[in-house]
């Protein structure tokens, strides 16, 4: 099967899999896995790598001679794991939260990390033709990088033809630009302290108590920009329904501890009762998801099973390059290395509980098996989700709440007739167990969100989708290896909420780890009966009015939805984290808004080519602010642990005092005001110049 002439590009005679890209493309896994991990631990979302990953390959492959658009498709391929593997933290923190695990060791979080990647892409496979070849589904991400591709390469080309590209614009200087900016924001909230990174005003409205929140987040911004104003529109729903409806409600229903003030009275009802609902409205959501995906997936892999027979016969010198998969024989040998790899991983976590060689294998057995099943049937999911709405934006969170229920039921199952919960030892094992088990179903699921994604790139620009497959199998790899020290690293600079690892620490200054919080949460009530599963089915009820209101929004009218995921998201959030995603959606609506509306009249004819290029230059910008902090997180993160392990302080580049907090709170808020105005000055400025209107 050829590629469509209407959506491809095709480079067949163009070196692809190349040593200088992939030690590239690992440097930028490296960099990119570490700021989302930091990312994710502090908010509970990740960023996608892609987009960047593809301009600074281009900024540095364009230096050697015969660098082309597959070779930093290829690179781009590779770094995109970093964006998406790292999803893990969504779980794996909460054996430590569990006191279970005191760190993370490095080689059993690696080969769960590589394993679990690796089978998130032999199981896309068969999902290729289906799902991209042969579908309508938008792949926002997909596209967006393939066009970027498409500049760079066109800029080579001009370069090598002998013409002058000096002012050609790359993008590169759009996110070191962001980078810097973000960079120098968390330097000085979260290393000197001299500004505010969040503030809140709490009132009482007579025995009800909630609050107004502020964030200040750059790296938030650049992701609410990003997410876009549904899903912003959405999470600022879910913000109201916690904030201003179940929390005053329970505060007024219910009686605070002897001596607790009203705001620690608030927090607790919000944690241990509000986030429940969150967390039935998420899961209803993935469920819901789950549903409307099941008939095309089925017949997805149906068609694609057919035509991956096709690789080892003679029907395979028919194939277009661009239509040749990963081998059966191959996919096989990695299967089997994987299967090898978490055998050794899940062994040398269950020999620790002291159980009988029988029992012991029996937990390996069914421990992969839920791993391995579970992981295929969210595999076609995710891959879908990642299709129709991109990467950043797919309820990864949401899987995982349903990986850890369904491993938490089949493993006390096992456990139950096995008598393992005779002791507590026992409780904690089995728990510890099923958020094991959920973490290879987390990176089977994140990794499956991104291949297709990646794959739908390559198609665009011509690529050979085996060598992709390889680059993300390599990707995944490189990537496992930064997990465990950058999560280590924050451990114990920061600690995880409920999980800190040294005495006398500031619990204010934990990262929040929200989902590993949740899931840990949900596997213990679980484990010991405690569940009060009434907030949970609540907010399932809640996802129920959503998915109903958002179903009758997109059927009546083509801009308005309500994305039930997103609701949910915003219940369960910290909302001082939320209000700079809503705060970063609104304002790239109405940056987007006035760039049409700017379009028109300084440049018609062009308006669709000018607001594409501006909001590609925004795209890039608002990575770079989440590329910046996260980063500076890590940075700061280290000197902290040096300080710490050298006997100083906690806080080594701190300038002020906590006398210095109201002065802070104003000046955060002034400097994520300008940072507001330097992001949308930034994007208009780049292209509606006087001389640019004239020239068109």
């Amino acid at each position: 099967m050829k590629p469509q002439s209407n959506l491809t590009v095709n480079y067949p005679s163009m070196p692809e899999l190349t040593a200088r890209g992939m030690i590239l493309g690992a440097l930028i896994t490296v960099i990119f896995t570490a700021s989302n991990v930091y990312l994710g631990l502090k908010v509970g979302l990740t960023f996608s790598s892609s987009i960047p990953a593809a301009v600074i390959s281009m900024a540095i492959l364009r230096m050697f001679k015969h660098s082309n658009i597959l070779e930093n498709n290829m690179v781009q391929t590779q770094a995109s794991a970093a964006g998406t593997l790292s999803a893990i933290i969504f779980i794996l923190p909460g054996l430590l939260m569990l006191g279970y695990w005191q760190g993370f060791p490095f080689w059993q979080t690696l080969l769960l990390c590589a394993c679990g990647g690796s089978l998130g892409v032999l199981f896309t496979i068969p999902l290729r033709r289906a799902m991209v070849v042969n579908s309508d589904l938008p792949y926002p991400e997909g596209r967006a990088a393939a066009e970027i591709l498409k500049v760079g390469s066109e800029i080579r080309r001009e370069e090598a033809a002998g013409e002058d590209t000096s002012k050609k614009e790359t993008g590169m200087k759009d996110i070191v630009g962001g980078t810097a900016l973000a960079g120098l924001f968390s330097l000085c909230a979260n290393g000197f302290h001299v500004v505010s990174s969040e503030f809140s005003y709490w009132f009482s409205i007579g025995s009800a108590v909630t609050r107004i929140p502020l964030g200040f987040s750059t790296a938030l911004l650049g992701a609410g920009y990003l997410i876009g104003i549904a899903s912003g529109m959405a999470i600022l729903v879910g913000t109201l329904l916690a904030w201003y409806i179940f929390v005053p409600y329970l505060t007024s229903t219910l009686i605070p501890a002897d001596g607790q003030s009203a705001a620690a009275f608030a927090n607790a009802i919000w944690a241990q009762k509000v986030r429940f609902i969150g967390a039935g409205c998420i899961g209803i959501a993935a469920v819901w998801t789950l549903i409307r995906l099941a008939k095309p997936v089925v017949d997805g892999i149906k068609m694609s099973i057919n035509a991956l027979r096709a690789n080892d016969t003679e029907e395979k010198k028919a194939l277009h390059h661009t239509d040749i998969d990963m081998s059966p024989k191959s996919v096989s040998l990695v299967f089997l290395a994987i299967l090898i790899g978490l055998f050794i991983t899940f062994y040398a976590f269950v020999s620790n509980a002291g159980l009988s060689l029988s029992v012991t294998i029996m937990f390996i057995v069914v421990g992969i098996l839920v791993a391995i099943l579970m992981g295929f049937f969210v595999a076609a999911a995710c891959g879908y989700m990642a299709g129709l709405i991109g990467t950043s934006a797919s309820p990864i969170s949401g899987i995982g709440i349903l990986g850890i229920i369904i491993s938490s039921l089949v493993v006390l199952g096992i456990g139950s007739s096995a008598g393992v919960f005779a002791t507590l030892e026992g409780t904690q094992f089995a728990t510890a167990f099923a958020i094991f088990i959920t973490s290879v179903i987390v990176s089977i699921a994140s990794i499956s969100n991104d291949n297709l994604q990646d794959l739908k790139t390559g198609y665009i620009v011509g690529a050979t989708p085996w060598k992709q497959q390889v680059a993300l199998i390599l990707g995944s790899i490189i990537g496992s290896f930064a997990i465990a020290p950058v999560l280590n690293l924050l451990y114990q600079a920061y600690g995880f909420t409920g999980a800190l690892p040294r005495a006398g620490m500031d619990p204010t200054q934990a990262l929040a780890a929200p989902q590993a919080t949740l899931m840990t949460t949900i596997a213990q009530g679980i484990f010991s009966a405690s569940l009060d599963w009434n907030y949970i089915l609540f907010g399932v009820g809640v996802g129920i009015a959503a998915i109903i209101i958002d179903l009758i929004l997109t059927k009546n009218t083509k801009s308005l939805a309500l994305p039930p995921l997103a609701v949910g998201m915003g219940i369960y959030l910290p909302p001082t984290l939320e209000i700079p995603l809503v705060i970063g959606s609104v304002m790239g609506y109405f940056i987007h808004k006035s760039l049409k509306a700017r379009a028109a009249r300084r440049s018609p004819g062009h308006e669709e080519e000018d607001v594409e290029a501006c909001n590609h230059r925004g795209v890039l910008f608002a990575s770079g602010l989440i590329v910046g902090e996260s980063l500076m997180g890590v940075i700061i993160a280290l000197l902290i642990v040096v300080s710490v392990t050298s006997g100083g302080s906690e806080n080594p580049l701190a300038l002020v005092g906590k006398d210095f907090q109201s002065t802070a709170d104003i000046l955060g808020l002034l400097c994520f005001i300008a940072m507001i105005v330097i992001f949308v000055r930034y994007i208009f400025i780049t292209k509606f110049s006087p001389e640019d209107a004239e020239s068109k």
